[in-house]
């Protein structure tokens, strides 16, 4: 179906078992190297960071060239989402935007909920940008490579931008229905967003994926919460429960997106979400991936829901063939294998899961 993947619909069969949390002989993998004698590419100088960002031609090219020049072993998929940064969300609602060398940001937007409207805009010039960006990728990847969504944080991180994280921690407790007024209407508005570019890619043919590169025939996202982090599971109940409950009803399949040690405090409350497929743990910076964590995935894996794990070492590997069934289990390899013999060997060292 795609040249970087021509065993596409075998992986997607382990990955679709992935997301039904289905019995299986091995966990599904995601492995990739470059490919022997890859070509550089040939970069270009751009006087700013935004020019680079905008420049939707280059970085076209620059996603295909990267793509064209990887080997995608296992379960692994050739996935580009057209990004334009993690607050893109709030940039549509009206928050001025930043482009930095490797990210973007927002300034806050909304002063006074009463009066500051922040109604997300699909005629905003970056929404035209992102469907220019998503239209000239899936040009270019006719049966090479998958194009997903972008990343997009509604819900409560959508709010933290529009009004600054620590203004709203504050806003919680001293005007909470009008967060939560604000809250409702912003999936109001999100919701036809979502179903907008999943519709240019369905149109084209494309599995459904964006940042995470699991695929999904019908249509997947990832749910999330940043701002969790800085509040009780009390309050990410009340404000942020029923919200993520919608989200994951509307996508199909889903995965959340968990992140930092402050935030696993609500995984209990994720994990009661019927809805949810699946949990992506990540540490944060600096932190082990795997070693710690065995309890993580234990109650992810005991209430029914899926995991990724990163293993980046042989003895992250090792103690999670110990320690963890296949059923459920995804690995996405953290180390540079090499090459297709390398990652042949690993593949028989993981074909050997104990049953």
């Amino acid at each position: 179906m795609f040249t970087c993947k021509p065993d596409y619909e075998q992986a997607q069969k382990r990955i679709n078992a992935f997301w039904e949390h289905a019995e299986t002989d091995r966990p599904a993998v995601s492995i990739t190297f470059p490919k022997p004698n890859a070509k550089p590419f040939t970069t270009k100088q751009h006087a700013t960071y935004k020019d680079y960002w905008l420049d939707l031609e280059y970085r076209t090219e620059e996603a295909a060239h990267w793509l064209e020049n990887t080997m995608y072993y296992a379960e692994s998929m050739p996935v580009f989402m057209p990004n334009m940064g993690p607050e893109i969300v709030s940039a549509w609602a009206g928050c001025p935007y930043h482009f930095g060398e490797t990210t973007t940001w927002t300034d806050p937007c909304v002063f006074d909920w009463g009066k500051d409207q922040a109604v997300i805009d699909m005629n905003h010039p970056l929404f035209r940008k992102l469907e220019e960006f998503t239209r000239m990728l899936l040009e270019r990847a006719k049966g090479n490579f998958i194009v997903g969504l972008t990343d997009l944080h509604p819900g409560g991180d959508h709010l933290a931008a529009l009004r600054d994280p620590e203004n709203l921690a504050v806003d919680l407790c001293e005007c909470p229905d009008m967060v939560k007024s604000k809250l409702a209407q912003s999936y109001a508005e999100y919701f036809p967003a979502y179903d907008h570019f999943v519709n240019i890619l369905k149109s084209a043919g494309m599995p459904i994926s964006s940042w995470i590169p699991l695929t999904s025939e019908t249509q997947m996202y990832i749910p999330s919460n940043d701002f969790s982090c800085m509040i009780s599971t009390k309050m990410f109940e009340e404000f942020f429960l029923d919200g993520l409950v919608q989200e994951c009803k509307h996508y199909d399949k889903s995965i959340y997106h968990l992140d930092g040690p402050d935030a696993l405090r609500h995984l209990d409350t994720l994990l009661s979400i019927k809805e949810l497929n699946a949990i992506q743990w990540v540490p944060g910076a600096g932190q082990q991936q795997v070693l710690p964590w065995l309890d993580v995935f234990k109650r992810t894996l005991a209430a029914g829901k899926s995991v990724i794990a990163y293993p980046y070492s042989m003895e992250d590997l090792r103690f999670l063939m110990e320690n963890l069934p296949a059923r459920g289990l995804y690995l996405q390899i953290g180390w540079n294998v090499g090459n297709e013999d390398n990652a042949k060997d690993l593949m028989k060292l993981i074909e050997k899961w104990p049953k």
